[in-house]
Order: structure tokens, then sequence, then C-alpha cells
């Protein structure tokens, strides 16, 4: 079975395909999916995780953070049990 991804955007439900040839990770999908652009996003991230003594917890809360206030409330991979959801 392929990889899907199922996000939560502007309160719409959505099912995309996944695969880490074309994105690094789920976020990369679901932004490139609504059409965000991640340049400035990614740049900052970096820096998080350069100067923060937390490290990954810090990228982490900071990703989190920042796809909340793009409008994201879910992004996760789809399981089996998910499968019964819609697709939009």
């Amino acid at each position: 079975m392929a990889r899907q991804v199922i996000y939560t955007f502007k309160g719409k439900t959505k099912v995309i395909p996944f695969s880490y040839d074309v994105h690094h990770d789920l976020y990369e999908a679901a932004a490139e999916a609504e059409g965000i652009d991640l340049t400035g996003f990614l740049a900052m991230e970096q820096q998080v995780a350069m100067t923060s003594k937390k490290g990954a917890k810090a990228e982490k809360e900071f990703r989190k953070t920042e796809f909340a206030r793009f409008g994201f409330t879910s992004i996760k991979f789809v399981r089996e049990e998910d499968e019964d959801t819609p697709a939009s």
C-alpha cells in the first residue's frame, strides 16, 4: 500500500499521496498540497535547530506552532483504521 497523509486545513480534512522521493516529510507534502511556500519557515526552523539548547524538541514545537498558524490542525500518516475517512 502506498503511503498517504491525512490532514486538516482550515476545517477541511484531506488525504493526499506521500512519497519520500518527493517530500522530506509529511508537513512539506501537506503544505505543498495547500500551496504554502515554506522557504521562510525552513530557514527559521534551521536557525531554531542551530541555536536551541533543547534540540529536536524545540524544532518540533516550532513546527507545530507555525503549522497551526498556517491553518493546519492535524497532520499524520494514514493508518488502516483511518482509511474510512472520506478523501476531499
